[in-house]
């Protein structure tokens, strides 16, 4: 038995070494030459082999332009391949490695937008599942990135975009919270409504969520017959709201009569 295994084992090993050595055809390739097809590549959508020369590029050559380029086209093939984890890591390395780099603006910018499409998921059917269960974190680490790129750079050519951007997320960092807050506000949760709601009068006072944030604080207050809480909500309302349709009761008139005693 064991001289016939022997044998099976030597065969295996004779046909292993007659099988084709895989050519690396990038061998003895230069730096331009590796750049220059690793762009190629990802002009044509070819993401990952893109990434692969960039990678070899940098791995052959690690100093130099090339490699630095390399580095940050590694992240833009990642982001254009919707691999948003990958892509913020090597805007990470990039940013770490040349902090003084004449485009490190750029991957700022780059990693602000591959947590923005990530948020994306978050925010695009905001009424389609539970809002308490889903997490916002995305949408802050862009907000905070591209906050970093407008204050450190702010005159770059990607500063103006990551300022829309940064009013986006506001308005739907602060819609989060008050899917949320309205969530618990229906379950009765109104002590944990009222700390939503907190959160976005001292974080996103100027968001448009705003006016729904303060009606719902009145009604937990009111909710938990805490009445003069739920008055001096309501006049913080009307004060910066004074056509609120909340006040009006004109999109919430089965709720009317509640506030009726202010």
């Amino acid at each position: 038995m064991n001289r016939i295994l022997a044998a099976l084992l030597l065969a295996l090993l004779t046909g292993c070494s007659l099988l084709p050595e895989q050519v690396d055809e990038t061998k003895g390739w230069s730096a331009a030459k590796l750049y220059s097809a690793a762009k190629a590549e990802l002009q044509d959508d070819s993401y990952s082999k893109a990434v692969e020369l960039f990678e070899k590029l940098e791995a052959r050559y690690p100093y130099g332009p090339y490699a630095q380029q390399a580095q940050l086209e590694v992240a833009y093939a990642y982001y254009r391949d919707s691999e948003p984890v990958s892509a913020i890591a090597a805007c990470d390395r990039f940013i770490k490695l040349h902090p003084n780099h004449e485009h490190v603006d750029y991957a700022y910018y780059l990693k602000g937008l591959a947590n923005f499409i990530e948020d994306q998921s978050l925010f695009a059917s905001l009424g389609d599942q539970d809002m308490s269960e889903r997490d916002p974190r995305a949408a802050r680490e862009a907000f905070e990135t591209f906050k970093e790129l407008v204050t450190r750079y702010p005159t770059s050519k990607y500063a103006p975009d990551a300022t829309a951007r940064m009013k986006y997320l506001v308005n739907a960092l602060a819609s989060h919270e008050v899917h949320v807050a309205r969530y618990y506000h229906k379950r009765g949760a109104y002590v944990a409504a009222v700390n939503r709601t907190k959160y976005v009068l001292e974080h996103y006072p100027q968001a448009p969520a705003l006016e729904e944030a303060l009606y719902l604080m009145a009604q937990s207050y009111q909710a938990m017959n805490l009445n003069d809480l739920s008055k001096d909500t309501l006049r913080v309302l009307q004060q910066n709201f004074p056509n609120s349709t909340y006040l009006t009761g004109q999109a919430n008139r089965e709720e009317k009569a509640w506030w009726k005693f202010w």
